[in-house]
This record gives C-alpha cells, structure tokens and sequence, in this order.
C-alpha cells in the first residue's frame, strides 16, 4: 500500500476547473499539480529562512540613517 495521505481540499470552483483543465492538457492528475505546487512553495519558504538566518548577524540600520547616507549620496 502507498504510504500518501489523503486529504480534503475545497478549491473555488474557478481554481477546481483550472486544475482538471490544466491536468488534462499535462497528462498529470490533479493530485500530482497540488503535490508540485506545495513542494514548489515550501521550498521557497525554506530558502527564504536560509536566507534570514544566513544574514542575522549583520547588524541592523537605522533607516533614517540609511536616508540620509542615500541623499548624501545621490542615491535618492
């Protein structure tokens, strides 16, 4: 037996079309695009905290200096 799980998603009934239309034309199931969607966004999410934690030890700027550095600059 596979070890997926099942679930119930409500979808709108615009998106639900969609997916059946979208599956159809890939020659995917409807399952197998929701599967890749999820994947695809906590994969973003997991870079995104990669990235937090790669940077938490610079320090922080204060943004009216960081204004005032762009002006004097000619940055803004």
């Amino acid at each position: 037996m596979s070890d997926q799980k099942r679930v119930t998603v409500y979808f709108d009934p615009g998106l639900h079309r969609a997916l059946r239309v979208k599956a159809a034309h890939t020659d995917h199931s409807v399952s197998d695009l929701v599967n890749d969607a999820v994947r695809r966004s906590l994969a973003e999410d997991q870079q995104d905290l990669a990235a937090f934690d790669k940077r938490a030890k610079e320090p922080d700027l204060d943004f009216q200096d960081v204004l005032r550095d762009l002006k004097r600059r000619g940055k803004l």
